[in-house]
């Protein structure tokens, strides 16, 4: 083997060690960076479901400000801790086709299963009325819906890019849990006996 082939050689191995290095430092990173999330959420009583698999998100454990929408049929909706009350708040589209596939379940189940003292709103974000409006009626949606068409509160306090996206919260307007992507009856019906519980 001549000088050249050997410092090659002596070149591989060394970069095969600084990877091998740098894969077992990210690993190892990842997973100190996983338990930290797990003790945080612990601590803080709250968690975040991925239905998307996304890994966590920065509202659990924190308390929200406080808003006030247009109601998408009328009227005004705020936020459920304004009035001293625990909340799953449903952030959804018309043109969402998750969404689509979402609301009728929930309407159905909210209809059979009353959440009181609990509150259940919906958010209808970066949407047009009239189709919101369309797709409600249809769903046999009857609790209440904000409009929120420029989201306003959608990005500018949950930091929500899309939808659907759910989020319970305390009476204090506390987040104790995120569920990204749409919600299954199971998840919604968990987190309203949940909030019941630690309002009684």
């Amino acid at each position: 083997m001549t000088a050249d082939a050997d410092s090659d050689e002596t070149a591989r191995h060394r970069f095969k060690r600084q990877s091998s290095r740098k894969l077992t430092l990210i690993i190892f990173g990842v997973a100190v960076a996983i338990t930290a999330i797990a003790v945080v959420s612990v601590l803080t009583g709250g968690k975040v479901t991925n239905g998307n698999l996304l890994t966590t998100s920065e509202l659990v454990g924190h308390r929200l400000k406080s808003f006030s929408l247009n109601g998408l049929n009328g009227g005004e909706v705020q936020a459920p801790w304004e009035s001293g009350r625990a909340g799953v708040i449903i952030f959804f589209a018309s043109y969402c086709g998750p969404c689509q596939g979402e609301m009728p379940k929930i309407a159905n189940y909210l209809r059979a299963n009353s959440p009181s003292p609990i509150e259940v709103l919906a958010v209808d974000a970066s949407d047009e009325r009239a189709a919101a409006q369309a797709m409600v009626k249809k769903d046999g949606v009857t609790f209440p819906v904000a409009f929120d068409p420029n989201a306003v509160v959608t990005t500018g306090i949950f930091g929500f890019q899309a939808v659907p996206e759910s989020v319970i919260v305390s009476a204090k307007g506390v987040v104790t849990e995120v569920y990204f992507g749409a919600i299954p009856e199971k998840q919604l019906a968990t987190a309203i006996h949940s909030l019941k519980t630690e309002n009684d």
